[in-house]
């Protein structure tokens, strides 16, 4: 359940956080152009309301479009979402993050069900119209459901929290946030909803009071400084200064949570002190411009409404004195975890925060990816999927473009230098880096945790295999012996790479540009797999340079160096679509046995290699 939580939480925040600078460009504009602002502009200040009611929610709608189904969910969800704005006369940012998902969700599937479906010629114009009409049905949808219906509810919260305001009692949702922040890591209850609700307010009253409960340092700060003045642990002492200026002027309030968990009495501190500057800042009707992200005391005060900034600073600064002095006595009788201990602690909830599963029966999709999700990383999925099999997980294992990883992956698989893209494509999953798909610890290491974990949430053999089955009905055969060269004599890498493509383009599979598309991927990620076999392919962008789905072989007895290693078989690979997935597959479960290696790499005849390979 708090898996569940803390991942639903991080998706929120996940379409939120990419936008910050929008919000904040908004506030900057509200605080300075507005009537009652620094420098009032009537002119300028005209743009404070269309970035409120539009840009805001569609940038939001975008983001969970694009998480969900990539660059085509995002642009279905900004059509999708115009309805929801249009449908309603409140700020539909909680309408964007509902319809944003839902409209990537739909053009996912119609994707899966339109896959292999789409004639030749006519990909471009199924994809375009399909998003358009597609797009316009959720519009209208939008317009006169989902706008209506999260308008009810964007009332029913408001007044809520209008009732907590009005009966002083808006301190005790700091009961409820301190608590949130330490154990969640994510900014899903301040981007969720305390920034809609914010958004409202500023719109009525030119600043909102809810920019205020989660993003105060002054709990924070306290705590650390009870800490510095108060640890008898030299180590802890010491470290609480430089803790200090990270989280008070960087705003990356989670160098304290550590120090909470040595004594997590101590929430009590950061919950005191942040009651009490959300009372003094309810009591005097104060409040902030737009939100403010990062933490920073710097962000903090830059959002407070003309005149208003030594105010806000007083009530950082009873956060800062309360918690420091609920803190103190308690750190002061206390032995608790050390630092290290606590520090691996919040690393382990960070994981599950971002969608890492601790068991094995909570992974239920893994992705290799690879540059063009093509041919390394289908090849990685087939070996896994079949290597895990007999364990009778239900675990779906499939393979993805480094840049468009499904949303709902637990566990990405891809090569080393495509960490930082697969992590930003991903950024709810476990990463698994590796050096290639065939034979590496780290793919031990995961098979290991699952095999460990089998009777977690397993489902028969049986079902397995059928689903495996059905993931690979038949497809068209797409290796012929004219595409089979053996003992061919040792050269470059990049001769050998260009003597694949050459035989591609010389059977009809690719245009002559492809060759140099097999080349580039070569020179951003290797595509040697291990166990003396390499797969060149084309770049993601080359694929429409592709004329239809071919595999070619050749066999290089002395080695092909690549890199630190030899291949001895080079599969060129063009691909539509899945039509070479099969063949692909039928290669991985060739190469996975030594015997079968051995005969790849001395065969002298093409029927017989084209045998143990169809």
């Amino acid at each position: 359940m708090k898996n569940a939580v803390q991942r639903f939480g991080k998706f929120l925040s996940a379409m939120v956080m990419p936008n910050i600078g929008a919000f904040i460009a908004w506030g900057l504009i509200t605080a300075l152009f507005i009537e009652k602002g620094w420098f009032p502009n009537a002119k300028l200040a005209t743009m404070v309301d269309p970035m409120l009611k539009y840009i805001l929610p569609v940038l939001i709608g975008y983001q969970g479009g694009k998480l969900v189904a990539g660059e085509r969910g995002g642009v279905i969800a900004v059509i999708a979402i115009l309805g929801v704005i249009c449908g309603s006369n409140e700020v539909m940012f909680m309408g964007a993050m509902a319809m944003g998902p839902f409209a990537g969700w739909v053009i996912k599937k119609f994707d899966k069900a339109a896959e292999g479906r789409i004639p030749a010629g006519f990909e471009m114009l199924v994809n375009n119209f399909s998003v358009g009409i597609i797009g316009m049905i959720l519009a209208i949808i939008g317009y006169y459901l989902i706008g209506p219906v999260m308008t009810a509810i964007l009332t029913v919260l408001t007044a809520g929290v209008d009732f907590l305001i009005g009966h002083s009692l808006l301190p005790l949702v700091s009961v409820f946030v301190e608590p949130a922040k330490v154990l969640f890591l994510n900014n899903a209850i301040n981007h969720g909803i305390f920034t809609p609700i914010g958004g409202e307010q500023v719109q009525a009253a030119g600043k909102s009071i809810m920019y205020m409960i989660e993003a105060n340092p002054g709990a924070g700060l306290g705590v650390l400084s009870a800490y510095w003045a108060f640890s008898k642990d030299k180590r802890t002492k010491d470290s609480a200064p430089g803790a200090i200026i990270i989280h008070f002027f960087g705003g990356i309030h989670e160098i304290y949570f550590p120090y909470v968990l040595m004594n997590p009495v101590v929430i009590i501190a950061s919950i005191a002190g942040s009651a009490c500057a959300v009372f003094y800042y309810s009591l005097f009707n104060i409040g902030l411009t737009g939100p403010a992200s990062p933490g920073s005391i710097i962000a903090f005060l830059t959002m407070a409404p003309k005149g208003s900034t030594l105010a806000v600073l007083l009530g950082v600064v009873i956060a800062a004195v309360v918690s420091f002095l609920v803190a103190a006595p308690i750190i002061k009788m206390s032995n608790g975890k050390s630092l290290e201990e606590a520090s691996d602690s919040v690393q382990n909830m960070k994981a599950a925060s971002k969608g890492i599963a601790k068991k094995a029966g909570e992974i239920k999709k893994i992705v290799f990816a690879c540059d063009a999700g093509m041919g390394s990383s289908a090849m990685g999925a087939t070996k896994f999927r079949n290597r895990i099999k007999p364990l009778g997980l239900g675990i779906t294992v499939i393979n993805s473009s480094v840049d468009t990883v499904p949303a709902d992956t637990d566990v990405v698989v891809c090569q080393e230098v495509l960490a930082d893209r697969a992590a930003k494509s991903a950024p709810n999953a476990q990463l698994v880096t590796i050096k290639n798909f065939l034979q590496d610890e780290a793919i031990d290491g995961l098979y290991n945790k699952l095999a460990q974990g089998r009777e977690e949430g397993a489902v028969s053999v049986k079902e397995q295999t059928e689903q495996a089955s059905s993931e690979t009905e038949a497809k068209p055969m797409v290796m012929v012996k004219e595409g089979i060269k053996l003992g061919q004599k040792s050269v470059s890498k990049e001769e050998a790479i260009a003597a694949a493509g050459n035989l591609l383009y010389e059977l009809g599979y690719v245009e002559e540009e492809y060759i140099e598309a097999m080349q580039e991927r070569e020179r951003t990620v290797t595509t040697y797999l291990g166990m003396g076999v390499a797969i060149p392919h084309g770049t993601g962008d080359a694929k429409n340079k592709v004329k239809k789905t071919g595999i070619v072989f050749v066999q290089y007895p002395d080695g092909v160096d690549f890199g630190d290693e030899k291949a001895y078989l080079v599969f060129g690979i063009a691909g539509i679509g899945n039509e070479h997935l099969k063949l692909l597959g039928k290669i991985t479960q060739v190469i996975d046995s030594q015997d079968n290696l051995d005969k790849l790499q001395t065969a002298g005849n093409v029927q017989d290699v084209l045998d143990m390979l169809k």
